[in-house]
């Protein structure tokens, strides 16, 4: 197992620990009964995945406190984008704070996926220790990491939506269809003007203005043209 590996599994840990915090600052920005039991799901789950990245590196060898680069850079963008949730919270506005908590959680997710899915590739190219111990941690890892990706994007797009005054599907379809891979995200995507629309937070539409119609005595009527009798 060559270095960049090493950094590689730092750079997960630091992202899973990171991802603690994260959910944690997500959770107090989460208005929607749905978004905050997942969210409270996926938090559990990042804890178990900071407890199986420790183990892969106590197999390996490998000091759970060293530091590298690329990690101090990972626990740099972690602080920042919870950081970012706070500010969203300050600013008073509870629905905008939601988008940016689910903004936030998009772009950590996409690290960790990615994390996952180097990793993955890294392991099928070593042999011994090292190939099972990360091949173990990612079949555990794996399928949590694409829904906690896949599903928490379509929240933030249809919170958007929705902010739009636009129909929104609440919860997203990645999430009522179950999504755990990028085929199933964009079938899901594809397919939301199928399913039936959240109306929380939309403006009732501006009611049709009624027709006038001008009577047999000259006055404006709000129906229909009314008919001369004749004499």
């Amino acid at each position: 197992m060559n270095a960049q590996v090493e950094k590689l599994l730092y750079e997960a840990l630091e992202t899973e620990m990171g991802g603690v915090d994260i959910y944690t600052s997500a959770l107090e920005s989460a208005q929607s009964v749905d978004l905050k039991e997942e969210w409270t799901r996926y938090l559990d789950q990042t804890r178990r995945h900071v407890s199986i990245v420790l183990e892969v590196l106590e197999k390996l060898g490998l000091p759970s406190a060293k530091d590298t680069p690329g990690r101090t850079i990972v626990r740099h963008i972690g602080r920042s984008l919870v950081e970012a949730m706070e500010m969203a919270r300050e600013a008073g506005d509870a629905a905008a704070a939601e988008i940016v908590a689910a903004e936030c959680v998009v772009l950590a997710e996409t690290k960790d996926h990615q994390n996952w899915e180097l990793i993955g590739e890294a392991a099928r190219r070593l042999s011994g220790e090292p190939k099972k111990a990360l091949l173990e941690a990612q079949k555990q890892v794996e399928s949590e990491e694409d829904e906690h990706l896949y599903h928490t994007q379509g929240w933030a797009r249809e919170l958007w939506i929705r902010s739009l005054g636009l129909p929104a599907v609440l919860p997203p379809p990645e999430e009522k269809r179950h999504v755990r891979t990028a085929i199933g995200a964009a079938f899901a995507r594809k397919t939301r003007a199928l399913l039936p629309k959240d109306t929380q937070g939309r403006k009732s539409p501006a009611p049709a203005p009624r027709a006038l119609a001008v009577t047999s005595r000259g006055r404006q009527g709000k129906t229909s043209r009314t008919s001369r009798r004749t004499p």
